[in-house]
């Protein structure tokens, strides 16, 4: 998908501070951090979001939550961290590409958990 910004990211087109990359998932810092750890786990295939995710492609999402206690575990997330993902814009997704944050490295709010 050319206009997908995180595609062009898997791409290489832009640049990203990559922290975990497989066959097909990889794993970048967010730019706009909300914790002291906040990373960004997608598939490299495009899924537009939560909503788009099927049997067919299933498998990909199963090995996303594979891979992120590896890289919470690489990351020293230790005390404990949170998982999100926004679905659709009301909820606050502004990338439609299917994509997981990973935050830690304090204690986070219990508000909107």
């Amino acid at each position: 998908m050319s206009a997908c910004i995180f595609c062009k990211i898997i791409a290489g087109d832009i640049p990203s501070a990559k922290v975990y990359e497989d066959d097909k998932v990889y794993a970048f810092r967010d730019i706009n951090p909300q914790a002291p750890t906040h990373i960004l786990v997608i598939p490299k295939e495009h899924i537009p979001g939560c909503d788009a995710v099927t049997a067919e492609n299933s498998p990909v999402v199963a090995r996303i939550f594979e891979v992120i206690p590896a890289i919470a575990k690489a990351e020293g997330l230790q005390e404990g961290y949170r998982v999100v993902s926004n679905c659709g814009a009301h909820a606050g997704q502004t990338v439609p590409h299917l994509h997981f944050h990973i935050l830690g490295g304090k204690p986070l709010s219990l508000e909107m958990a």
